[in-house]
């Protein structure tokens, strides 16, 4: 087979050694290989319904410019991508978040936030946009040009790289706001899959057309190359089995009526991932107890620990014409739902083996490499956060790479940009959360890419201080760090020096030391077994036999100093009695945390919290104090600031 005058068994242009060899060894069975939709007859079967239906084989000039289009058509030049790996990226306009107080959109390149054509389908295909339209207007819904999920969907659907670091979770009474930015990475997914999916099944007609015809194997130019190196073109990263579970009810539900005749492995789903749906009797009953008893825990951990809430688990969604497979082969899936913990795990198991794990990944030099060539979605990353952020880093890390497999691919059709070792610059990844970190911030700097540019959330910070509800002196002290690299040093050596005394001459007891980290907890452990302190742990590993015990033994004031973390704080959200005197080690990246622990304080006399921090903690900071604040903090000539 030839391709616009030169052979296709030839080596395009500008790709790497391995993806050489992949191209040789599979050249001699190159016409008997399947395509990306060569699995079932409903796979192959061209739709040609679709009203809104842009994708031809014909040239660039003829088509329609959706975003679709112009990614997978564009051709990145090794300068360009040059340029882009060295992640210098300029903010150049900004819009405010109608949705969202104090806070705006900042972009780089031209800034493509503006209304849309009314008469338009928002870059959505017509069967989607259809059903989009029907279910929100089925929930009440009357404007959806004005809606918050049919902008956030126009964001995605720029195909830019985008960190939303203040969406106002469903557990925190943000359940329309979080289900609005849902619903419209999940549109945007649907969207991906169906029209690259239309594209691969029109090539395919045009190609089975041009043999039955006889005529001589010659393509057109490039337009058949339509295929990335498998099948998978979405990933969605989530914490929680839970969560997951919502996020794959919503799928389903917004995908139009004649794509899901058949929903395979449904009751599978559920078993496996729980069911929302409570009995009337259990809701009774629940009702009775809510009113009779006081919970426990805040209304906000209620809301998030409900239902499975297990970190590992892995799921392959394949579409058909007229199927929803769920459990599907990974390689030939279209969506995978996973937490980073599961993947990791793979991971460790595939390269114990010696063999390819269960998604898109390779073995090169003993280290198994994650294929994904599309849309990457997180959401819930302060969650995850929580859990083990360097799981997360080690998968966006395993990104993207030349495989030196084959699987089932036919490299007669995959996209250049592939075969260049560029899909990195194509991926599109979409990072959710309820607040911003220096961790997600430096993946979003350094781990995304995107040739199409970044839009990201800025927002101004009134603080909380507050919510403080007991007369409580907050002493704030900054400390120097001549780099983030020294940042804990410097902390810990502050606190050796300046704080640790104090707490060492003193005959007070009820201290409660604060760390926002598991790392920090451990330093601070180690440095109070060194001076032989009196104290006890409630640590993120900590048994419960040993909790109850250290919450009894610091009460009773049989020990004088209580290590807490943020992490315990978070998944237990303990009520600590016997607290006089609250040092925070480190900011809490939940700002309802700080007021939450500083109001556990008691007594009436003298309550004291001691706050360190440094420029370095500036996000924490302006979430609590209020970013004018901050601001001016970090940059007075003297250390110490006092709230009351």
């Amino acid at each position: 087979m030839k391709r616009g005058g030169r052979s296709l068994v030839s080596s395009p242009p500008a790709f790497s050694n391995d993806a050489k060899k992949l191209r040789v060894s599979t050249i001699s069975n190159a016409t008997g290989l399947q395509t990306e939709d060569a699995e079932t007859e409903d796979d192959l079967e061209t739709s040609g319904t679709d009203e809104d239906d842009d994708l031809t084989v014909c040239g660039p000039s003829t088509v329609a410019t959706s975003s679709f289009t112009k990614r997978v058509e564009y051709k990145l030049s090794k300068v360009e991508a040059d340029d882009l790996s060295k992640k210098k990226w300029k903010y150049t306009w900004e819009v405010p978040a109608a949705d969202i107080s104090n806070c705006k959109w900042v972009g780089t390149g031209e800034c493509f936030l503006k209304d849309d054509d009314l008469s338009s389908n928002y870059g959505l295909k017509q069967k989607l946009y259809k059903h989009w339209l029907d279910v929100y207007k089925t929930s009440g819904g009357n404007d959806f040009h004005s809606s918050k999920q049919r902008w956030f969907f126009s964001l995605c659907n720029s195909y830019r790289d985008i960190l939303h670091g203040e969406k106002k979770p469903f557990y925190h009474k943000g359940l329309e706001e979080d289900s609005n930015i849902m619903d419209a990475y999940l549109m945007h997914s649907l969207n991906h899959i169906f029209r690259t999916r239309d594209l691969v099944r029109k090539n395919n007609a045009k190609i089975d057309k041009h043999q039955m015809n006889g005529k001589e194997e010659i393509l057109p130019g490039d337009n058949f190359l339509d295929q990335g190196f498998t099948r998978p073109k979405i990933l969605i990263l989530l914490p929680l089995r839970s969560i997951a579970l919502r996020v794959i009810e919503r799928l389903i539900q917004l995908t139009p009526a004649n794509s899901k005749v058949n929903v395979e492995h449904i009751d599978r789903f559920y078993k496996d991932f729980g069911s929302e749906e409570v009995s009337s009797d259990e809701e009774e009953e629940q009702s009775k107890n809510a009113k009779t008893k006081k919970p426990s825990k805040p209304s906000d951990h209620q809301s998030l620990f409900k239902g499975d809430t297990r970190d590992d688990f892995m799921i392959g969604i394949k579409f058909t014409r007229k199927t929803i497979k769920l459990y599907g082969d990974f390689y030939s899936s279209d969506i995978i739902v996973a937490s980073p913990l599961e993947l990791m795990t793979k991971f460790g198991k595939a390269e114990k083996n010696k063999d390819t794990d269960y998604l898109s990944s390779i073995e090169r030099e003993n280290e198994h490499v994650l294929l994904y060539d599309q849309v990457v979605i997180i959401d819930h990353a302060d969650v995850i956060s929580l859990q083990n952020w360097s799981f997360l880093t080690s998968v966006v890390e395993r990104l993207n790479h030349i495989p030196s497999k084959q699987h089932g691919t036919n490299v007669m059709r995959i996209r250049p940009w592939y075969l260049d070792g560029f899909a990195r610059f194509y991926r599109q990844t979409i990072i959710l959360g309820y607040y911003l970190n220096p961790d997600m911030n430096a993946l979003f700097n350094h781990h995304c890419v995107n040739y199409q540019g970044k839009v990201k959330s800025v927002r101004e910070h009134r603080g909380v201080l507050p919510k403080v509800l007991s007369q409580v002196r907050q002493i704030y002290e900054r400390f120097d760090a001549s780099s983030i690299a020294d940042v804990d040093d410097a902390r810990l050596e502050y606190f050796e020096k300046k704080v640790f005394p104090k707490i060492k001459d003193s005959d007070q007891g009820g201290i409660m030391l604060f760390a926002s980290s598991y790392f920090e907890f451990v330093r601070l452990r180690n440095f109070l077994k060194s001076q032989n302190a009196s104290f006890c742990l409630l640590g993120d590993y900590t048994n419960q036999k040993d909790i109850s015990r250290a919450r009894v033994w610091f009460f009773e004031g049989k020990r004088k100093i209580m290590l807490y973390t943020e992490r315990i704080h978070f998944y237990r959200r303990y009520k600590i009695r016997g607290i006089r005197n609250l040092i925070i080690y480190s900011l809490p990246e939940r700002k309802e945390f700080y007021y939450e622990i500083v109001n556990m304080l008691e007594g009436s006399d003298d309550l004291a919290c001691t706050v360190l921090f440094s420029q370095y903690d500036k996000l924490q900071l302006e979430r609590i104090v209020g970013t004018a604040t901050a601001k001016r903090m970090i940059k007075s000539e003297k250390g110490v600031f006092v709230f009351c």
